[in-house]
């Protein structure tokens, strides 16, 4: 897969820009609609080059966060800034350094992809030649080249898909927003966005994902936040989640003959286990130790361990202890 390297270019602003490592700022952020507080003093800080994940279940405030980020709605009460602009008072500047593919959005189905792209790219401030080199590239990344003259409305779901991340990373974003970027997309071209993402990061692209695919984030994001009922209930990286999880490792051991229950609870009694005939399986914390000293259990009593497997918690488990599903 070709790298895509990115390359900012918005002339005098960037002189004047605040000077910071932080990518976004969400201070405290409040937004109620009617009687329903969608977002409740919701804060997070997003450093430059990071990936950070941004999860919650249907309805916790996630797209309404990240609207307000996006300057597209107004919050109650908080800051939103990009890159040290503040998105309401510095609308333009901010706007300028992101990117966006939301949730719910279409190209526009009447002109062509290119048409699409090279539109964007004119909004950018791009020239005419840029808009088409940097399209070109975009759409040969994606494999959309071939169908660069066909009208949005005839591209198949995921390849409109695909469409709106090019139309997102035209104008060579410096943060980039992806609001579940793989959705509708098969295996082999949901496995180029996350690649695509990988290198955006290896470039210094911030990119803050949401998605419902929790292992996806788990593989892809440097530090997750959880977002339930409008806060924030947990953050960290993928592993600190899965150790304030407080989930267990169940290790399964089969022995080449029956072993006895009552032996084998004493030699394992550090750890929750079960004995049934020739298989131990044991409840832990971690899976470190406990192999270790089942090796030692099968040397001193001369078995042969015929098959040992782990099942180690998932970001799908620990998301649902978290958010208390």
């Amino acid at each position: 897969m070709t790298s895509f390297s990115p390359r900012i270019r918005v002339g005098k602003r960037k002189e004047n820009r605040p000077m910071s490592t932080i990518a976004i700022e969400a201070v405290n952020l409040h937004k109620r609609f009617g009687n329903v507080s969608a977002v409740n003093g919701v804060s997070f800080n997003v450093t430059e080059g990071e990936i950070f994940g941004f999860l919650g279940p249907n309805g916790a405030g996630k797209t309404t966060t990240i609207r307000i980020l996006t300057g597209i709605l107004r919050p109650d009460s908080g800051e939103a800034k990009i890159m040290g602009y503040d998105v309401h008072k510095d609308p333009v500047k901010a706007r300028m350094l992101i990117g966006v593919v939301p949730e719910e959005a279409n190209p526009y189905p009447d002109l062509s992809a290119w048409d699409n792209l090279t539109l964007v790219g004119s909004l950018y401030g791009l020239s005419k030649r840029t808009a088409s080199e940097r399209a070109s590239r975009l759409l040969k990344l994606l494999d959309l080249y071939e169908v660069r003259e066909r009208k949005a409305r005839s591209l198949s779901k995921g390849m409109r898909q695909k469409l709106l991340v090019a139309m997102a990373l035209i104008g060579e974003p410096k943060v980039l927003f992806l609001d579940e970027p793989t959705s509708g997309l098969d295996v082999l071209s949901a496995k180029k966005i996350r690649s695509l993402i990988l290198d955006l990061k290896k470039n210094g692209v911030t990119v803050l994902l949401t998605t419902h695919n929790v292992e996806e984030a788990g593989e892809l994001c440097d530090r997750i936040a959880i977002i339930n009922g409008g806060q924030i209930v947990e953050t960290g990286s993928p592993d600190d989640l899965m150790i304030k999880s407080g989930l267990y490792t169940y290790i399964s051991v089969k022995f080449d003959r029956p072993i006895n229950p009552e032996d084998a609870g004493q030699f394992f009694k550090a750890w929750e286990h079960r004995v049934q005939g020739s298989r131990i399986l044991l409840i832990c914390k971690e899976s470190a130790d406990p192999i270790v000293r089942v090796v030692e259990y099968a040397k001193a009593r001369c078995l042969s361990i015929i098959d040992i497997h782990t099942s180690p918690p998932n970001m799908e488990d620990v998301f649902v202890k978290i958010i208390g599903g």
